[in-house]
């Protein structure tokens, strides 16, 4: 009896290193949780965006409460950030109205009150290489921050700007099914 105690008291710190750190899809590796304004970010999933036959890049879904629920991770009061890496070259005006029509599919009776941000939104966003990073950053009560490679880019106002745009990924709408349930860790 002692010796099997003492056998499972030396394999804890085993244990401890075969918690999973770190997640990689599609050749893109994200950590599985991270800190943000002391708040702790847990990767709720990660998914591969495709055009065609294409693959344009894989996207990390972070947030303080996972969910399964999309339409709730887009209407939740909490830190979401969406994590960009791309696969390949793209011009930043075809991601861009990639994602207005994103904004026109799933924001609804919305739609109107964001033109004017959506439009602004759009300039921020630069071309893209491969292996670059775009990062959508959304604080409670805020807009949205976006990141290229690490650098600020800009910023636009209002939760109604933010939830939307998470609705882009998340809606009912989505423009790739698979990218969104891979969001949803589905």
């Amino acid at each position: 009896m002692k010796k099997t105690i003492l056998f499972f008291l030396l394999a804890l710190p085993c244990c401890s290193w075969a918690a999973e750190v770190e997640k990689s899809f599609k050749g893109v590796t994200m950590p599985v949780t991270m800190q943000f304004e002391g708040k702790k970010l847990e990767l709720n999933g990660m998914g591969l965006r495709t055009k065609v036959v294409f693959k344009v890049y894989v996207a990390g879904l972070y947030l303080e409460k996972p969910s399964r629920d999309g339409m709730a991770i887009a209407a939740s009061e909490q830190v979401r950030r969406m994590e960009l890496v791309f696969l390949r070259a793209v011009d930043g005006a075809d991601v861009a109205k990639a994602i207005a029509d994103g904004f026109a599919n799933n924001a609804g009776d919305a739609l109107p009150a964001l033109k004017d941000r959506i439009a602004k939104f759009e300039k921020l966003i630069p071309d893209v290489k491969k292996g670059d990073k775009l990062l959508f950053l959304s604080r409670p009560g805020a807009g949205v921050e976006l990141q290229a490679n690490g650098k600020l880019l800009g910023s636009i106002e209002g939760r109604d700007f933010s939830d939307a745009l998470m609705r882009v990924w998340l809606g009912p709408k989505p423009s790739d099914k698979a990218l969104k349930d891979g969001l949803l860790g589905l």
